[in-house]
């Protein structure tokens, strides 16, 4: 084989090992059971008002922005956040409701898949925003921030 067709070969072998590779992540991501959503689906889940809407983020990311009417149970400690394990979800998964859907979102998806999962194994029916708050803002969807909370006080 000369150095051409070698180079072909390879660029092949490397074009379907990422295909593959493509497959097999949606597969694990279906059969997870948790369903991973878009900004725009979770939009109108939240309108069709189908869902409790978690933010699994710390209280300080909550606080500088979040979806209007989310819950607020941290996942984990993230970014130097120092909260005792009984604040976290783990330890408060009976007050999310087991009779509605759960649309999940942290920064940009990470912690969401892990807050995800361990709802799934507890017997809820789970949605997990793609790419978390980010995608939604990125989308021009409004979130409450402390910019948004003096505007309402300033019209009282």
């Amino acid at each position: 084989m000369n150095k051409r067709n070698s180079i072909y070969f390879s660029a092949l072998i490397l074009l379907f090992l990422v295909v593959f590779s493509m497959f097999t992540v949606q597969k694990q991501e279906s059969s997870s059971g948790v369903e991973n959503v878009s900004a725009q689906k979770a939009k109108e889940l939240i309108e069709k008002g189908d869902v409790l809407v978690l933010d699994v983020r710390t209280p300080a990311e909550f606080n500088l922005s979040h979806i209007e009417g989310a819950t607020l149970i941290p996942v984990s400690n993230a970014f130097g956040s120092n909260l005792s394990p009984g604040y976290l979800l783990k330890a408060r998964i009976n007050e999310v409701p087991k009779n509605k859907k759960i649309l999940v979102y942290c920064k940009t998806g990470g912690r969401s898949v892990e807050a995800s999962t361990l709802l799934l194994k507890a017997g809820y029916q789970v949605y997990n925003m793609k790419r978390g708050i980010s995608s939604w803002t990125n989308a021009g969807y409004p979130v409450v921030s402390p910019e948004t909370r003096e505007t309402d006080d300033s019209s009282d």
